[in-house]
């Protein structure tokens, strides 16, 4: 009679484990709109979350366009982390098809990361689409500015505990320990760019003057004519005789910019066309948050020598 009594009550602990609520399952399932704040969710979040991003570091994150499988990720996501700004203004849509109570907008899952930035390039008069696809908010692409990681973690915690109160202090010490070793590294930044502070860059789309701005580097012209649309042949021939009249060395190139044009116009006038890593996963060997500013710090100090 025995027997039967430890099946049934081994079967039981085996389905206690399984059920929900145990430990296996507490995970928060966490989406993020990019993926630098995969990265920063999963720096802070550690064994508490579970992490995916909507795009990929090889994307213009404006353009990305709505599938059935960023809806998939959403529908059984707790939380969806946006950079807002509208760089990622199409998650809405995205939202819209998941059917998620959990992340609509205004609901305690949906957390934005931009609350508490400083914007920069704030348009001070009427933006309309004749100027291209100018930031009608600011700039949004604030993320690769290392700088600027305790406010937008500070937001991912909040927004997190929100979710799980009791996991606060645990999200909080992931917190300090991953701006430790970020304060680490920056110190170290500052050292490796402190002898091309100053130095005078072209940027093919305007969306690095944060990391610019950071590290003390200049931008003086964008290889577009307008943002958003390929530049004319009068604009190319304005640009290489900036760059050679400003001395500058270095093109600014995200992964999607036309590369070629880039190194044509670099060859012309004297300079270096350089692949920038404009967010987590855009080149390789930025495979994290502190990767991809390792990345663009010693290569564009090395290319500015």
């Amino acid at each position: 009679m025995r027997r039967p009594r430890l099946v049934v009550g081994s079967i039981l602990m085996t389905l206690a484990l399984l059920a929900p609520g145990t430990e296996a399952a507490k995970k928060l399932r966490v989406v993020a709109t990019i993926p630098d704040l995969k990265s920063l969710t999963e720096a802070v979040g550690g064994d508490l979350v579970e992490v995916d991003a909507l795009t990929r570091g090889t994307q213009n994150f404006h353009e990305a366009e709505v599938r059935p499988s960023m809806m998939l990720k959403l529908r059984r996501a707790d939380a969806l982390i946006e950079n807002g700004v509208e760089l990622d203004a199409w998650a809405d849509v995205a939202v819209l098809g998941a059917n998620n109570p959990n992340i609509v907008r205004g609901a305690a899952g949906r957390i934005e990361i931009s609350r508490g930035i400083s914007l920069l390039e704030v348009p001070s008069t009427r933006v309309d689409r004749s100027m291209g696809d100018v930031h009608p908010l600011g700039n949004p692409h604030f993320s690769l500015d290392p700088g600027l990681a305790p406010i937008i973690t500070q937001n991912i915690v909040d927004g997190l505990a929100r979710l799980s109160p009791d996991d606060r202090a645990v999200l909080e010490s992931n917190r300090r320990a991953f701006l430790e070793r970020l304060d680490r590294e920056m110190a170290r930044w500052n050292k490796i760019m402190e002898p091309v502070r100053g130095a005078k860059v072209i940027a093919y789309h305007p969306d690095v003057i944060y990391f610019l701005t950071r590290f003390g580097l200049v931008q003086v012209g964008t290889l577009e004519d307008r943002p958003g649309i390929p530049p004319s042949p009068q604009h190319l021939v304005q640009i290489i005789r900036l760059i050679k009249a400003e001395g500058v060395k270095v093109i600014l190139v995200e992964p999607w910019n036309d590369l070629k044009l880039a190194e044509r116009v670099a060859a012309e006038a004297g300079a270096k066309a350089f692949v920038f890593a404009s967010a987590v996963g855009a080149v390789k060997g930025a495979d994290n948050y502190i990767s991809a500013i390792e990345f663009n710090v010693t290569a564009l100090a090395q290319a500015l020598k």
